[in-house]
Protein backbone atom coordinates (compact mmCIF):
# COMPACT_ATOMS: atom_id res chain seq x y z
CA UNK A 1 0.00 0.00 0.00
CA UNK A 2 0.92 3.45 -0.94
CA UNK A 3 2.04 5.66 1.66
CA UNK A 4 -0.71 8.21 0.49
CA UNK A 5 -3.23 5.64 0.63
CA UNK A 6 -2.04 4.49 4.11
CA UNK A 7 -2.51 7.91 5.56
CA UNK A 8 -5.94 8.07 3.88
CA UNK A 9 -6.46 5.26 5.47
CA UNK A 10 -5.73 6.37 8.54
CA UNK A 11 -7.71 9.41 8.39
CA UNK A 12 -10.93 8.06 7.26
CA UNK A 13 -11.34 4.66 8.81
CA UNK A 14 -12.86 5.57 12.19
CA UNK A 15 -15.40 7.82 9.62
CA UNK A 16 -15.88 5.11 8.08
CA UNK A 17 -16.49 3.10 10.86
CA UNK A 18 -18.72 5.60 12.86
CA UNK A 19 -21.35 4.78 9.76
CA UNK A 20 -21.16 1.40 10.66
CA UNK A 21 -19.48 0.35 8.00
CA UNK A 22 -15.68 -1.33 7.31
CA UNK A 23 -13.03 0.46 5.39
CA UNK A 24 -11.16 -2.30 3.69
CA UNK A 25 -8.60 -0.15 2.35
CA UNK A 26 -7.79 2.67 -0.13
CA UNK A 27 -6.23 3.14 -3.55
CA UNK A 28 -4.76 6.49 -4.48
CA UNK A 29 -3.69 6.58 -8.03
CA UNK A 30 -2.22 9.92 -9.77
CA UNK A 31 -2.56 10.88 -12.88
CA UNK A 32 -1.99 14.87 -14.75
CA UNK A 33 -5.47 15.90 -14.29
CA UNK A 34 -6.10 14.89 -10.69
CA UNK A 35 -5.90 12.08 -8.07
CA UNK A 36 -8.30 9.22 -8.09
CA UNK A 37 -9.05 8.15 -4.15
CA UNK A 38 -11.02 4.90 -4.50
CA UNK A 39 -11.97 3.87 -0.98
CA UNK A 40 -13.31 0.08 -0.15
CA UNK A 41 -16.01 -0.79 1.76
CA UNK A 42 -18.16 -3.51 3.37
CA UNK A 43 -20.38 -4.66 5.94
CA UNK A 44 -18.99 -6.05 8.69
CA UNK A 45 -19.18 -9.79 9.27
CA UNK A 46 -21.15 -9.64 12.32
CA UNK A 47 -23.65 -7.36 10.83
CA UNK A 48 -24.01 -9.53 7.58
CA UNK A 49 -24.69 -12.76 9.78
CA UNK A 50 -27.86 -13.88 8.60
CA UNK A 51 -27.87 -12.15 5.81
CA UNK A 52 -29.05 -14.15 2.73
CA UNK A 53 -26.98 -13.57 -0.60
CA UNK A 54 -28.68 -14.56 -3.85
CA UNK A 55 -26.29 -13.62 -6.02
CA UNK A 56 -23.25 -14.50 -3.94
CA UNK A 57 -21.38 -11.78 -4.41
CA UNK A 58 -18.53 -9.92 -2.23
CA UNK A 59 -20.30 -7.10 -0.02
CA UNK A 60 -23.00 -8.23 -0.46
CA UNK A 61 -24.86 -6.28 2.43
CA UNK A 62 -23.02 -2.81 0.45
CA UNK A 63 -25.95 -0.79 -0.90
CA UNK A 64 -25.45 2.63 -2.95
CA UNK A 65 -27.45 4.22 0.00
CA UNK A 66 -24.12 3.31 1.92
CA UNK A 67 -21.31 4.39 -1.02
CA UNK A 68 -23.15 7.71 -0.94
CA UNK A 69 -23.08 8.13 2.57
CA UNK A 70 -19.76 7.59 2.70
CA UNK A 71 -18.90 9.61 0.16
CA UNK A 72 -20.69 12.89 1.77
CA UNK A 73 -19.18 12.28 5.08
CA UNK A 74 -15.33 11.28 3.89
CA UNK A 75 -15.48 14.94 1.44
CA UNK A 76 -16.80 17.13 4.13
CA UNK A 77 -13.79 15.47 5.94
CA UNK A 78 -11.10 15.82 3.03
CA UNK A 79 -12.50 19.50 2.13
CA UNK A 80 -11.29 20.31 6.45
CA UNK A 81 -8.71 18.00 6.70
CA UNK A 82 -7.24 18.62 3.09
CA UNK A 83 -4.87 16.20 2.97
CA UNK A 84 -4.95 16.18 -0.62
CA UNK A 85 -2.79 18.57 -2.91
CA UNK A 86 -4.63 19.59 -6.14
CA UNK A 87 -7.73 17.86 -7.76
CA UNK A 88 -8.68 14.60 -7.38
CA UNK A 89 -11.90 12.55 -7.57
CA UNK A 90 -13.34 9.89 -4.53
CA UNK A 91 -14.87 6.93 -5.27
CA UNK A 92 -16.41 4.66 -3.08
CA UNK A 93 -16.99 1.37 -4.51
CA UNK A 94 -18.37 -2.19 -2.59
CA UNK A 95 -15.65 -5.02 -2.38
CA UNK A 96 -16.97 -7.03 -5.58
CA UNK A 97 -16.48 -10.80 -6.25
CA UNK A 98 -12.93 -10.16 -7.63
CA UNK A 99 -12.22 -8.33 -4.19
CA UNK A 100 -9.19 -6.34 -3.38
CA UNK A 101 -6.68 -7.75 -0.33
CA UNK A 102 -4.74 -4.67 1.48
CA UNK A 103 -3.64 -6.90 4.38
CA UNK A 104 -2.33 -9.81 5.56
CA UNK A 105 -5.49 -10.34 7.74
CA UNK A 106 -7.90 -10.12 4.29
CA UNK A 107 -5.21 -12.46 3.08
CA UNK A 108 -5.68 -15.23 5.38
CA UNK A 109 -9.48 -14.75 5.24
CA UNK A 110 -9.60 -15.60 1.72
CA UNK A 111 -6.79 -18.48 2.44
CA UNK A 112 -7.34 -21.16 -0.39
CA UNK A 113 -8.71 -18.79 -2.81
CA UNK A 114 -6.88 -17.49 -6.13
CA UNK A 115 -5.46 -14.32 -5.94
CA UNK A 116 -3.61 -11.81 -8.45
CA UNK A 117 -1.04 -9.75 -7.50
CA UNK A 118 1.54 -7.60 -8.42
CA UNK A 119 4.42 -6.90 -6.68
CA UNK A 120 6.60 -3.73 -5.94
CA UNK A 121 10.08 -5.42 -6.37
CA UNK A 122 10.67 -8.38 -8.52
CA UNK A 123 10.95 -11.76 -6.67
CA UNK A 124 11.92 -14.97 -8.49
CA UNK A 125 12.07 -12.69 -11.56
CA UNK A 126 8.70 -11.99 -11.10
CA UNK A 127 6.74 -8.69 -10.80
CA UNK A 128 2.83 -10.43 -11.24
CA UNK A 129 1.89 -13.90 -10.20
CA UNK A 130 -1.50 -15.66 -9.78
CA UNK A 131 -1.91 -18.26 -7.53
CA UNK A 132 -3.57 -19.98 -4.59
CA UNK A 133 -3.00 -18.63 -1.13
CA UNK A 134 -2.04 -21.75 0.98
CA UNK A 135 -0.31 -19.79 4.05
CA UNK A 136 -0.37 -16.30 5.98
CA UNK A 137 1.89 -16.67 8.68
CA UNK A 138 3.41 -13.27 10.33
CA UNK A 139 4.19 -10.46 7.70
CA UNK A 140 3.85 -13.41 4.52
CA UNK A 141 1.83 -14.94 2.38
CA UNK A 142 2.44 -18.29 0.69
CA UNK A 143 1.45 -18.56 -3.28
CA UNK A 144 0.68 -22.01 -4.86
CA UNK A 145 2.25 -20.51 -8.60
CA UNK A 146 2.00 -23.72 -10.83
CA UNK A 147 3.00 -26.43 -8.33
CA UNK A 148 6.04 -24.28 -6.79
CA UNK A 149 5.30 -22.32 -3.50
CA UNK A 150 6.14 -18.62 -3.49
CA UNK A 151 6.39 -17.26 -0.30
CA UNK A 152 6.07 -13.29 -0.32
CA UNK A 153 6.56 -10.26 2.07
CA UNK A 154 3.10 -8.67 2.51
CA UNK A 155 4.87 -4.99 2.42
CA UNK A 156 5.99 -6.49 -1.36
CA UNK A 157 2.64 -6.54 -2.72
CA UNK A 158 1.94 -3.16 -4.47
CA UNK A 159 -1.29 -4.43 -4.98
CA UNK A 160 -3.83 -8.02 -5.18
CA UNK A 161 -6.86 -9.47 -6.23
CA UNK A 162 -9.19 -12.30 -5.39
CA UNK A 163 -9.77 -14.57 -8.96
CA UNK A 164 -13.36 -15.85 -9.10
CA UNK A 165 -14.53 -19.12 -9.02
CA UNK A 166 -16.64 -18.18 -11.89
CA UNK A 167 -17.99 -21.92 -12.81
CA UNK A 168 -18.53 -22.20 -8.70
CA UNK A 169 -20.69 -19.22 -8.74
CA UNK A 170 -22.54 -19.87 -11.89
CA UNK A 171 -21.37 -17.15 -13.79
CA UNK A 172 -18.72 -18.92 -16.09
CA UNK A 173 -21.01 -18.22 -19.49
CA UNK A 174 -20.71 -14.18 -18.74
CA UNK A 175 -17.22 -13.91 -16.86
CA UNK A 176 -15.88 -11.74 -19.71
CA UNK A 177 -18.86 -9.32 -19.16
CA UNK A 178 -16.45 -6.33 -17.25
CA UNK A 179 -16.98 -2.74 -16.22
CA UNK A 180 -13.95 -0.58 -15.17
CA UNK A 181 -12.00 -4.00 -14.60
CA UNK A 182 -15.02 -5.26 -11.71
CA UNK A 183 -17.18 -7.55 -12.76
CA UNK A 184 -20.75 -6.65 -13.89
CA UNK A 185 -23.39 -6.37 -11.07
CA UNK A 186 -20.48 -7.36 -8.60
CA UNK A 187 -20.38 -3.90 -7.49
CA UNK A 188 -21.86 -0.93 -5.77
CA UNK A 189 -20.51 2.69 -6.27
CA UNK A 190 -20.56 6.23 -5.92
CA UNK A 191 -18.66 8.64 -7.66
CA UNK A 192 -17.97 12.24 -6.47
CA UNK A 193 -15.51 14.63 -8.66
CA UNK A 194 -14.53 18.02 -6.01
CA UNK A 195 -13.19 21.03 -7.84
CA UNK A 196 -10.03 22.66 -7.06
CA UNK A 197 -9.89 20.39 -4.06
CA UNK A 198 -13.25 21.71 -2.69
CA UNK A 199 -16.81 19.78 -2.83
CA UNK A 200 -18.73 19.67 -5.92
CA UNK A 201 -22.09 21.08 -5.51
CA UNK A 202 -23.79 18.27 -7.98
CA UNK A 203 -21.77 14.95 -7.59
CA UNK A 204 -22.75 12.32 -9.90
CA UNK A 205 -23.54 8.69 -8.66
CA UNK A 206 -24.27 5.01 -9.88
CA UNK A 207 -25.02 2.08 -8.75
CA UNK A 208 -23.25 -1.05 -10.57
Amino acid sequence: MADKATQLTELLAPTVEALGLELLGIEYLTAPGGALVRIYIDVPASAEAGQADPEGEGGQGVTIEHCEAVSREVSAQLDVEDPITGNYTLEVSSPGIDRPLFNVAQFAQFQGETAKVGLKLPQDGRRRLTGRITAVEGDTVTFDVDGNALTVQADNIEKARVVPDWAALGLAASKDKKDNGRATGATRKANHTPRDNKRSADPSTGAE
